[in-house]
């Protein structure tokens, strides 16, 4: 069954699917266009289905027009057998033949969609030919004009090479010419030789050979030869484009030198100085190195640092290792090396005089008996002020000098051994023949053993009718002082000062002790020695009273003692006289000084005035920061002295105790012995009768100690030094004031007693979370009260949850001081949120309950 139409034709196969066949075209192809200019022809298959008129019964829908034919398919068979032919009227038909009409009505719209997608696709076709075609034009002249480039480049290249080549070959032909006519110079110079007479009277000089003409040198204008130089006219000009100078090329050409020949600079190895700290720049200046790399150095290390950095020297040495250099370690403390205990040849050593220190208890006779003997041995009319002005004197026995220092008894030990100085080689204890050994005497025997320097007792007041010689002997062997006459090793002399008894027998014992310690030192070198004392001279300036203990110091020398420095202007001996040196043992004033040091301080003579003012400036830092640290560690709060004094577990009150009979003292250390608890107690470091002493000062000073004084004072150098060193000195003469005054400071050792009071317990009904302030808890007050300010607990299942503070106590909108039982409020705590309704808040109160004893 065939129908023809408009040159279409339609063909119904029952056993083959229904198509549409169009003269030279089998199907539909679409071209597809992807990157890079390729293209892909595509089948298209298009499917339309059967729109049904408003009011139509709705049928089974025919099978869709398969363009492509690609299996049997056994659902059309039944729809191609229906088909009639078409009616000419266009009144409804049965269904047979209105699905013939439908068919052929798609067959045509079909096919004009075929044709118009085949022209778009040959126009689309076209297009792409031709963009393809400019696409390959393009790449080509890119191809072109880049092989252009090449090449000329490749011939620049070789123009250059050849270039060079030919400049290497005119200079080696130059180099060749110039070598053969060296040579051809030779015989002519060997021919004159010969030609000379063989007498050898006449001598002439070798020919010179012919030099060559010089080539043409272009001569040098006066723009060329100034060229890169700094002239007036350039300056003014403004010309900012200045030329290389002729070093920066000269670098240049070396440095491209060394790259052409492949050498490298051999890197110079330093020895360099590292103090205790250093800044990376100044590191950098002494290694001769550049800052950024080091810097650089640090970076790769993890640590950002700048080149003005302060670095300890463990890090400068690591740095320096890393760099290639050695290092040499220095401390601020070098500045003092050589200063001190310079060793002598013992050839280079000679006697000298013994250096000796009158002690003993107060008022037995030390002074009486330092007069008797400077008296006895000084020229009448020079006695006096002097010596006292001095406060250190020589006196000569049998043609041998011997030198007393005028000084507080032990407390020129106590001072000289705190500043390292040993200035005494004899001690002289004083003890009175009626009083015997007193608490002073023993403390003086202690110090002396401390020193190691050896004693000689000296028995005072023989005249006196209650002497007892044998008494002071006895009760010296209970404190390892053994005399001779008892068997030891102990020089004693009994003397009177006021009747100038026995005196030369105390010297004689004085020189014999000498022999025996062998004393001696070099004079021939730089002075050290020791500062007795010293004081601010109205019309001399600083006066320093120094003792020399070896070498000899003279006018003009520069000297350093303790923090001071100066040079010395003048020597006073003790007998007011001005010297010009002063040997080893000798006493002297010494006028000079920048400063006043302090009496114990070191003196040494050194080579010139910087390393003296280094010197002093270094010990004036250390002092300043000593007594910043001392001020610091006064100024501690009550809390850092309890934290100390737990360390040690039990507490003590260190106390110094001076009173004016032994019996007051005895009753006073009992009543604080019984004040003492398992957590605090009095901890006596001293007790003695007699006055406050300098000597007492420094001991309370190095103990930490409280000075109390019962029924004495104070002499004025224990008040100036008790104010230099912070340390308080109390008074009383009543015991029960002072009991009672210790009892309250011991008091203040005691940690107090916290005790809480209980306020009362809300509960909370409802949380709400308000917004900027969290979470506030609304509550009933179930028992007691609540306070503003009080310590909190939160407590869920009669477990505390929490304790802290109330951030607020509101009621209603005020923020009130307290809430009593039975009213509402809202509360908020601080830094905590966790809160639920039933929870319990309780409120408490804590006191701090100061104890006593």
């Amino acid at each position: 069954m065939s129908d023809t139409k408009d040159d279409k034709t339609l063909s119904v196969n029952p056993k083959k699917t229904l198509t549409m066949k169009r003269p030279g075209m089998e199907q539909g192809t679409v071209r597809q266009n992807f990157s890079h200019g390729r293209t892909k022809a595509v089948v298209v298959e298009t499917k339309k289905r059967k729109f049904s008129m408003p009011g139509e019964k709705q049928e089974t829908p025919a099978p869709a027009i398969a363009l492509k034919p690609r299996a049997p398919q056994p659902a059309a068979a039944p729809v191609v057998a229906a088909p009639q032919a078409p009616q000419p009227a266009p009144r409804p038909a049965p269904p047979s033949s209105r699905s013939g009409m439908v068919l052929n009505e798609l067959s045509t719209e079909e096919m004009e969609a075929r044709r118009r997608a085949l022209q778009d696709s040959k126009v689309r076709e076209v297009e792409e030919r031709k963009r393809a075609a400019e696409d390959a034009q393009r790449r080509a002249e890119d191809e072109e004009r880049r092989r252009r480039e090449r090449e000329e480049s490749a011939r620049r290249q070789a123009d250059e090479e050849a270039r060079l080549q030919a400049e290497a070959e005119s200079r080696r032909r130059a180099e060749e010419e110039a070598r053969r006519r060296a040579p051809a110079a030779e015989p002519v110079v060997a021919e004159e030789e010969d030609e000379k007479p063989k007498g050898g009277a006449v001598k002439r000089g070798p020919i010179k050979p012919e030099v060559a003409a010089p080539k043409p040198v272009k001569t040098k204008g006066e723009d060329d030869r100034r060229r890169g130089k700094l002239t007036l006219n350039a300056a003014l000009s403004g010309d900012e484009a200045r030329g290389r100078s002729l070093s920066s090329m000269r670098r240049r050409q070396e440095k491209f030198k060394r790259a052409m020949h492949g050498e490298t600079r051999e890197k110079i190895q330093r020895e360099v100085i590292l103090p205790e700290t250093i800044t990376i720049q100044e590191l950098a200046n002494r290694m001769a190195e550049r800052a950024v790399d080091i810097v650089k150095f640090f970076m790769k290390q993890g640590q950002m640092m700048k080149p003005g950095d302060v670095i300890d020297a463990d890090t400068a040495e690591l740095v320096a290792s890393e760099f290639g250099h050695t290092v040499k370690r220095v401390a601020e403390s070098d500045v003092e090396e050589g200063m001190f205990n310079i060793e002598d040849k013992s050839e280079d050593l000679k006697s000298r005089p013994p250096v000796v220190t009158i002690m003993g208890h107060v008022d037995h006779g030390k002074t009486s008996l330092l007069d008797a003997i400077r008296n006895a041995n000084v020229v009448a009319g020079e006695a006096g002020g002097i010596t006292q002005h001095i406060g250190a004197y020589q006196v000569e026995q049998d043609g041998q000098k011997i030198t007393f220092i005028d000084t507080p008894g032990h407390a020129a030990f106590t001072q000289m051994r705190a500043r390292g100085a040993q200035a005494t080689d004899i001690a002289i204890l004083v003890v009175a023949a009626d009083d015997s050994v007193m608490p002073q005497t023993i403390e003086s025997i202690n110090h002396a053993k401390a020193a190691g320097v050896p004693i000689i007792v000296a028995i005072n007041k023989i005249d006196k009718p209650a002497a007892n010689a044998q008494k002071v002997r006895t009760e010296l062997l209970q404190h390892e002082v053994f005399v001779e006459s008892m068997g030891g090793e102990v020089l004693d002399v009994e003397v009177s000062a006021t009747q100038k008894l026995n005196l030369d027998k105390l010297l004689e014992a004085i020189l014999l002790q000498s022999e025996i310690l062998d004393l001696k030192a070099n004079p021939d070198r730089t002075a050290e020695g020791v500062v007795i004392e010293a004081k601010l001279d109205k019309g001399r300036g600083p006066v320093a009273t120094v003792l020399v203990q070896t070498g000899t110091l003279k006018t003009g020398d520069i000297l350093v003692a303790g923090n001071e420095w100066g040079r010395v202007r003048a020597l006073v001996d003790d007998h007011g006289g001005q010297v010009k040196e002063a040997g080893p043992s000798m006493p002297v004033e010494v006028l000079g000084l920048q400063g006043t040091p302090q009496a114990g301080d070191r003196f040494a003579v050194v080579e010139n005035e910087a390393r003296a003012r280094e010197i002093s400036e270094y010990r004036q830092r250390l002092a300043r920061e000593k007594s910043v640290a001392r001020q610091a560690g006064q100024r501690g709060s009550l809390e850092q002295m309890m934290s100390q004094l737990q360390t040690s577990g039990l507490k003590e009150f260190p106390l110094l105790i001076k009173g004016d009979v032994q019996g007051s003292i005895e009753a006073i250390v009992s009543a604080l012995d019984k004040l003492g608890t398992d957590e605090v107690r009095a901890r006596i470091v001293h007790s003695g009768a007699g006055a406050i002493t300098e000597s007492d000062v420094s001991l309370a000073e190095t103990s930490g100690a409280a000075i109390i004084g019962f029924n004495v004072r104070a002499n004025k150098q224990a008040r100036d030094a008790s104010e230099q060193a912070g340390i308080e000195i109390r008074y009383y003469n009543i015991i029960y004031d002072l009991v009672d005054d210790i009892k309250a400071a011991m008091s203040g050792l005691l940690s107090p007693e916290r005790r809480e009071t209980f306020l009362g317990n809300a509960e909370i009904l409802e949380v709400f979370n308000i917004t900027k302030v969290g979470k506030v808890a609304g509550c009933r007050v179930t028992e007691g009260k609540m306070e503003r300010g009080a310590g909190v607990r939160l407590i869920r299942d009669n477990v505390v949850i929490h304790e802290g503070t109330l951030k607020t106590l509101k009621r209603f909108k005020d923020e009130v001081s307290e809430v009593p039982v039975g009213q509402e409020c809202g509360m908020a705590f601080a830094n905590y949120e966790d809160i639920r309704a039933g929870d319990v808040i309780e409120a408490f109160r804590v006191e701090m309950v100061k104890r006593t004893l």
